[in-house]
């Protein structure tokens, strides 16, 4: 059998295997290293959390109801619905005036499933606040409370809380609006649908600590920043994102997509990585990212170690016991 880039096995037999695309490009949107099709359609999902959180900045709406760090941070979040992560959408609510049932991000089970415990013995019900995305909602709203626009239909692609978004992500990851795909991502807001090297771009710039001059530089630094300083608030208790930021101490600014995107900008070399795995098998995403920081020399083996679950992810019976493993088998391409 020919040899995939990501292998799945049980015991020692290959069961399973994934396709993956990459991009890896500066900030100036120079392709460097590249798997799979560089050009490859993608919608980012969740992975455009921070270019979302661009116009919450540049309207004046994070200065006017104090958002510090943390609260920005969460805007960029697919938070694990902990009491951190809830008490700060319901805190950002209040400083804006508005209710839990504004929020029109709907309604899931939370990946802290202690959390959850504790609403079942409580006799509750599930919430928007618990959702993932409560953060990303919180922020478009505080936006629109500030431009005094319309928050019954904020979730529109006509609002101009999603044109300004529109507008921000064709501008950082320099791709033409009218070219960019849109839909309807989980949460009920658009979704963009652009080439993976172009959002490898935005994280590249994203993370750029150089004196390069590009659209929204300073408001890009001030959503990283926060992002790294708060990575907690990014994903959460054994998540990727989280653990990465923390291992890295500053140096990489993470965030995960649905369907098995996960892009990384590395403050240090100001490189932008972007990743899709072909088939949406989010289990394949932190064992290839581990592989390109490998392949770029992003870090030591210290922090390799620090990420082990991350480098080769067990696969786990009902048992928990470990059964089999996850292994990557790819090389990335120098773009001429």
């Amino acid at each position: 059998m020919v040899s995939k880039p990501v292998e799945v096995y049980r015991g020692q037999y290959l069961e399973s295997t994934h396709e993956i695309h990459i991009a890896v490009t500066n900030d100036k949107g120079e392709l460097l290293y590249y798997y799979g099709d560089s050009d490859r359609p993608t919608f980012g999902r969740s992975s455009m959390k921070p270019f979302q959180a661009v116009p919450l900045i540049e309207t004046g709406a994070a200065e006017t109801f104090n958002y510090g760090k943390k609260e920005i941070s969460l805007s960029c979040a697919s938070h694990s619905g902990e009491t951190i992560h809830r008490s700060t959408v319901l805190d950002i609510l209040e400083r804006i005036g508005l209710e839990e049932n504004a929020l029109q991000c709907g309604t899931h089970i939370p990946r802290d499933i202690e959390s959850y415990n504790e609403l079942i013995r409580s006799g509750k019900e599930l919430t928007p606040v618990f959702s993932n995305c409560s953060g990303k909602h919180s922020g478009m709203l505080a936006t629109a409370v500030k431009m005094n626009e319309d928050i019954e239909t904020y979730r529109e692609i006509s609002h101009p809380v999603q044109k300004r978004i529109l507008t921000a992500i064709s501008a950082v990851c320099e791709f033409p609006v009218e070219e960019i795909g849109l839909s309807v991502d989980g949460c009920g807001v658009p979704v963009h649908q652009l080439p993976i090297k172009n959002i490898a771009l935005g994280f590249a710039r994203l993370a750029s600590l150089n004196n390069n001059d590009f659209p929204h530089r300073r408001t890009l630094s001030v959503i990283a920043e926060a992002m790294v300083s708060f990575p907690e608030m990014v994903g959460g208790t054994d998540r990727f994102d989280t653990d990465l930021m923390k291992v890295y101490k500053g140096r990489l600014v993470s965030k995960a997509g649905a369907e098995a995107v996960q892009c990384i900008g590395d403050r240090e070399t100001g490189l932008g990585i972007a990743i899709k795995i072909e088939d949406g098998g989010a289990r394949a995403t932190s064992a290839v990212a581990m592989e390109v920081l490998r392949q770029l020399k992003i870090g030591t083996e210290k922090e390799f170690a620090s990420l082990e679950q991350y480098v080769t992810p067990p696969v786990l019976n009902m048992r928990k016991d470990k059964i089999g493993v996850i292994k990557t088998n790819f090389e990335l391409k120098k773009n001429k």
